[in-house]
């Protein structure tokens, strides 16, 4: 485990160690998709982690999916977005912002525009969605057309832009989880018969687009992206081919030269091989439910250059001591998941401060 907590190059940046704070979506941002008041303090907490990436952001009003979650394209999600990243680089951290659209896993109950949600193709999740009049069925999504979804390329590339004016070391794109990105790939959600579906090549084209115009935008050093092969999310069945259009994606992302590739494992480990070898560049592996004694695992074989996590870091702010001095961690509040105040957000102690209570 000790090699967790050795430097490591990331892109333009050299880490204090190979841990990561895994994007969680915490859904306590303002109604104008500002970051909450908390959000600063939160973030700072877990700075002694290598890399924190956030909870998803939408790029657009469009890309707004769940109730309160924070947006990076107006001019006040921008000053908002300064708090966090001040306070994190006070403490010495890195911070990347995850830009996710949600695509058709939204309401319009919880989009500033109250529009119709967007996708590939008009074809609804099959699930329900929180929503401030409680628990409704997901609409059918409207089908982008083929300049919209350049449009939306867009939008992710003027987020990116604004993440950096934000004060953040870089972006995630978020291709992973069954929204937009991943809805591409999968045939179950994308019947396009234009360039951007049927083929692997087409149905992977939107994710290449969006990250080579980031790249371009920020710096590919600056420019991060996460996917989910295997993911059945939601509806989302990428076929027999899911694997193959990886291989694909992978190896095209390759050469863009970006600062990392964040895989959220499902556990299909040749195709992880696949993926080190085709990823020249630096590789973060998430393993949801990874147990403790299993920490390190990863980095240790070579599998991984570093490891993300989740509810550890969430429940420990001080996840990295607890590591170095095999403390254990704190039990997380699933009841503050999402949304509230404090309780189960910023209220978590650390070591520390459980001794001298």
């Amino acid at each position: 485990m000790s090699k967790l907590f050795d430097p490591v190059r990331v892109g333009r940046y050299t880490l204090q160690n190979r841990l990561v704070m895994a994007p969680m979506t915490r859904s306590r941002a303002q109604f104008d998709g500002a970051p909450g008041e908390l959000a600063a303090e939160y973030y700072a907490q877990r700075a002694s982690v290598g890399l924190i990436v956030t909870e998803g952001t939408q790029p657009s009003a469009d890309g707004q999916g769940y109730l309160t979650t924070p947006g990076i394209y107006t001019d006040a999600h921008v000053a908002a977005w300064k708090k966090t990243t001040d306070a994190v680089h006070a403490k010495g951290g890195h911070l990347f912002i995850q830009l996710m659209h949600a695509g058709r896993m939204s309401h319009p109950d919880n989009t500033p525009h109250h529009r119709q949600g967007v996708a590939p193709s008009a074809i609804a999740p099959g699930t329900q969605m929180f929503t401030a009049n409680g628990m409704l069925d997901i609409p059918v999504p409207r089908a982008l057309s083929a300049e919209e979804v350049r449009r939306t390329v867009q939008d992710f590339r003027d987020a990116a832009r604004r993440a950096i004016e934000a004060g953040a070391d870089g972006i995630e794109i978020h291709g992973a989880n069954a929204y937009l990105i991943q809805q591409f790939f999968a045939p179950s959600a994308n019947t396009r018969t234009d360039e951007y579906g049927g083929t692997i090549e087409n149905r992977a084209r939107f994710a290449i687009e969006t990250a080579a115009a980031i790249a371009e935008e920020i710096g590919a050093d600056r420019t991060a992206i996460r996917l989910s092969p295997g993911t059945t999310l939601w509806g989302i069945d990428e076929g027999a081919e899911g694997p193959d259009l990886y291989r694909y994606l992978v190896a095209k992302l390759d050469k863009l030269g970006l600062a990392y590739l964040h895989i959220m494992d499902q556990g299909n480990e040749s195709l992880l091989a696949d993926i080190r070898k085709l990823w020249t560049g630096t590789l973060i592996v998430n393993r949801p439910g990874r147990p403790r004694e299993q920490v390190g695992a990863d980095v240790g074989s070579g599998v991984a250059d570093l490891e993300a996590y989740g509810q550890m870091v969430l429940a420990s702010p001080d996840f990295v001591e607890r590591l170095k001095t095999n403390a254990p961690m704190n039990e997380a509040n699933r009841n503050g998941f999402f949304g509230g105040t404090a309780a189960g957000y910023t209220d978590y102690p650390t070591l520390s401060e459980a001794q001298s209570a």
